[in-house]
């Protein structure tokens, strides 16, 4: 298992010093989904949500998300994002919404913290634009699928 590195030899957390590394090309994938009663996802496949458009909002907040995750968590490096996409997508068999999310930079760290902020922004976008008709929804499964750039290399979710 890889060391830690969000904390000092004291065991205080920190912001990891990425000052002498190489700038390099990253991605970032993560994925996540919302689960929701049938006439949830109805209502939203329909287009008869009462706030509007919920896929391309949660799209757009999602984006929006990737693009504040060092306002949010607290050790990430603020970074160019060169890239942010958010794909929504219905699936009857879960019933609800499959959200994916790529994050691209060119630099110093990675972008996986991006992606997944970007996917639970969307869910939680989701859940709030239908809660007054399913506030039994299930945000599930978020996670990061692939990263790649850097000194760690590529990993792919098995």
């Amino acid at each position: 298992m890889a060391e830690l590195t969000h904390f000092d030899a004291k065991g205080d957390a920190h912001m990891v010093d990425v000052s002498d590394k190489d700038d390099t090309h990253r991605v970032a994938t993560a994925r996540g989904s919302v689960r929701m009663a049938d006439a949830t996802l109805d209502l939203i496949s329909e287009g008869r949500a009462s706030k509007g458009d919920v896929l391309s909002v949660a799209r757009l907040a999602g984006i929006m998300g990737a693009k504040k995750t060092a306002d949010l968590i607290p050790l990430c490096h603020p970074l160019p994002v060169t890239k942010v996409a958010v794909d929504l997508s219905l699936d009857p068999d879960l019933p609800g919404v499959r959200i994916e999310a790529t994050v691209k930079t060119t630099g110093k760290t990675g972008v996986e913290m991006e992606a997944l902020t970007a996917v639970s922004t969307a869910a939680l976008t989701v859940y709030d634009m239908v809660k007054a008709v399913d506030k039994a929804m299930v945000i599930s499964d978020i996670r990061v699928v692939l990263k790649d750039g850097g000194k760690s290399g590529r990993f792919v979710a098995p």
